[in-house]
């Protein structure tokens, strides 16, 4: 069981790392600030999912699984809400604050 357990880590962990390492590519490569942003955001939003998964069977108790979960949705909320402002800044046509 343990070997399932370690291999379904390792996929997902691995999944996890690829699709950061897409977005990435995609921030590197795309031409203008919106659609970096939404390669970057879609994959490393995807890319946390996958290795929270990947790491729950190795969570040792229920506390240490409820922190990798809480880690994740914060996450999730700090990217939507910084991707929505960099947005709005992008589409009002604003210079960033210094």
């Amino acid at each position: 069981m343990t070997y399932i357990m370690d291999g379904f880590t390792l996929i997902c962990v691995s999944a996890g790392t690829l699709l950061f390492l897409a977005g990435t590519l995609g921030l590197l490569r795309f031409p203008d600030t919106l659609s970096r942003l939404h390669a970057l955001s879609k994959a490393d939003n995807l890319g946390l999912g996958l290795i929270v998964i990947g790491l729950l069977p190795q969570a040792t108790s229920v506390t240490g699984a409820l922190k990798l979960v809480c880690v994740w949705l914060l996450a999730q909320l700090s990217a939507a809400t910084a991707s929505q402002l960099i947005a709005g800044v992008v589409f009002r046509g604003k210079p960033p604050p210094k």
